[in-house]
């Protein structure tokens, strides 16, 4: 089944008309639980890697590794999800919070094993054909894979990410490795993705207001206060007002495309290492669909869906319940990557 952003609550260039010289498009994921197949786009499923290839590993240092198993965490959200779904009695039994507490339990692996290259985990497989805004790869490659250490112990903190983006022609592909390798743990649960297919949908999107100019940006900070103390002045403690980050520039949710949000920081250049050149967004990683202060792009065949139980299908966490950036080269493809937790 497809999924349709509803319209914007308002047009937002008929309020700003400058905004159409600003106007571009991202491709909204949609991920939704299912069976991908190996040559489909898709997050946390099945990857289309060469027999013959080594599978990407991580080999900075996790000594010691302590964490949860892979199967566990998704043998607990099996649990749970079939437990809230029961009536009339939603949630789980006595007897299925033992289990859940048995399958949260961390394991720690010898001092050997922690010491071998660590398996990354596939986290998602964007094909062209699929995908509107996904940039062209370098050469003639149509498929970018997209790899996550699944510890938090890389950069200059010692606790920072690490991705790794693979691209390939996926023509080129003749025998499928079947069973990839996967950590044996990993240090968190939101590092794991569930199975999903891709429902890509191609919307339009507008820039951060702090990166318009700022005589613009001014006016749509003053025509979102005066909403809001309209709202106050009604005493209407339910009324909701419009506003431009929220409901009529960026939407929530994986994406390919379109601009960044810098909700959480102030923005800052993200210019290509090799290059010096401004690099664009390639892709989104968020660790919700919505949430309530993003309700207004929620699906309209999801309308009834409670956010509880459909706004996190991926089960992928970001930091802190945040979404990561991930920027790409326009000049060279094959440059590196940057990206950026907001």
């Amino acid at each position: 089944m497809s999924r349709t952003t509803p319209p914007r609550p308002l047009d937002v260039e008929a309020l700003f008309p400058e905004l159409a010289a600003y106007r571009s498009t991202t491709t909204r994921l949609h991920p939704r639980p299912g069976r991908p197949d190996v040559a489909d786009s898709s997050v946390g499923g099945p990857l289309l890697w060469p027999a013959d290839e080594p599978w990407p590993v991580c080999t900075e240092p996790h000594s010691p590794i302590r964490g949860v198993r892979p199967a566990d965490v998704h043998r607990k959200r099996q649990i749970l999800a079939s437990a809230w779904l029961r009536e009339p009695n939603p949630g789980p039994t006595d007897e299925e919070r033992q289990l859940l507490e048995q399958l949260g339990q961390k394991h720690r692996l010898q001092e050997a094993a922690a010491n071998d290259p660590l398996p990354l985990i596939g986290l998602a497989q964007l094909c062209s054909r699929d995908i509107p805004d996904l940039p062209a790869g370098p050469g003639d490659c149509d498929l970018l894979q997209v790899f996550w250490c699944p510890f938090d112990a890389h950069g200059p903190t010692a606790h920072g990410m690490l991705l790794d983006l693979r691209w390939r022609r996926s023509w080129e592909v003749a025998e499928v490795l079947t069973v990839p390798p996967q950590p044996q743990v990993v240090g968190s649960e939101g590092y794991v993705p569930e199975p999903c297919v891709l429902h890509p949908e191609q919307v339009a999107t507008y820039p951060f207001a702090g990166l318009l100019p700022e005589d613009l940006c001014a006016r749509i900070d003053a025509w979102e206060e005066a909403l809001e103390e309209a709202a106050q002045s009604a005493d209407d403690h339910a009324a909701t007002w419009v506003g431009y980050q929220y409901d009529l520039s960026i939407p929530p949710g994986w994406r390919v495309g379109g601009f960044a949000s810098w909700h959480a920081t102030d923005p800052y250049p993200m210019n290509c290492r090799t290059c010096s050149t401004p690099m664009h967004l390639l892709l989104t990683i968020d660790s919700s669909e919505w949430d309530g202060g993003s309700g207004s792009w929620k699906p309209l065949e999801e309308q009834d869906l409670p956010t509880y139980r459909s706004a996190r299908p991926t089960e992928v966490t970001v930091g802190r319940w945040g979404e990561l950036n991930i920027f790409a080269c326009p000049q060279e493809a094959s440059h590196s990557h940057r990206w950026c937790i907001q």
